[in-house]
């Protein structure tokens, strides 16, 4: 997708809902992590952390209990605006949200001493800035094979063209070009099982999976035929592939 075009849709989902995919009935199996719990697990009572990415929240909000003070930022604004409304509803007030792009982190250096980011861009540069010595930065990210039926049934798909593992690859030596140690990796593909054709469509036209979903009407004759070519007792089955890096800055 380009740019642009990637922008707007952002922009148009963070109005609509931020990436709250709750009411989507998917189940899974084959997960090797749970990012939330991933996260929490390496939170202090008294860490302040940050969110790159946050969308509405959903995420940050989550995990209010785990740290002394957390951050939130996203480029889309009306993503921003979902999020606080979100916190104002949640009463969190220990969270913040902040219109910010992640290539220009207005913090000051040694501001927190986690953050995350879940599929969404980082600079690591700006990440290693705004970080503690000894902090740690977490980051799960959709790898190229995620939803191969579907890309391959619309005939088009988010990752076209790239290279299996290579934004895996490239993250981790941006990471130790930014002076990042003792870094972990971990890959999985996991099987997910959509209970409706209906919950295939709200996931299509909220996140950027399929380009463009949903502006000629072949897209939903292509999803019915999909719908049926791989529907199983328990759903529509596709698959998920998403890599997390865990990686510390040096004390």
């Amino acid at each position: 997708m380009e740019i642009m075009d990637y922008k707007s849709f952002y922009e148009q989902a963070g109005a609509r809902n931020g990436w709250d995919f709750g009411n989507v009935r998917v189940e899974s199996e084959g997960e090797a992590w749970n990012y939330a719990r991933e996260v929490a697990s390496r939170c202090g009572a008294t860490d302040a952390l940050l969110d790159i990415g946050t969308g509405g929240g959903e995420l940050l909000l989550g995990l209010s209990g785990a740290a002394r003070a957390l951050v939130g930022i996203d480029r889309a604004a009306s993503m921003v605006e979902t999020a606080k409304r979100n916190a104002a509803r949640a009463g969190a007030g220990n969270v913040r949200f902040l219109r910010m792009d992640s290539d220009r982190l207005r913090f000051p250096d040694g501001s927190f001493d986690i953050v995350c980011c879940r599929h969404a861009p980082f600079r690591a540069s700006e990440i290693a800035r705004v970080l503690m010595p000894g902090g740690v930065f977490m980051t799960q990210q959709v790898g190229e094979g995620d939803k191969r039926n579907l890309a391959q049934a619309f005939g088009r798909g988010q990752h076209d063209g790239a290279s299996p593992g290579a934004m895996l690859r490239g993250n981790l030596a941006a990471l130790r070009a930014a002076g990042f140690s003792e870094l972990q990796s971990s890959l999985y593909d996991a099987t997910e099982y959509y209970a409706t054709p209906q919950d295939l469509i709200f996931l299509l036209k909220h996140a950027p999976i399929i380009p463009d979903f949903g502006e000629q009407e072949e897209d939903f004759a292509i999803l019915r035929r999909f719908a049926a070519e791989y529907g199983t007792e328990r759903g529509i089955r596709t698959n998920s592939e998403r890599s997390l890096i865990i990686a510390r800055k040096p004390i």
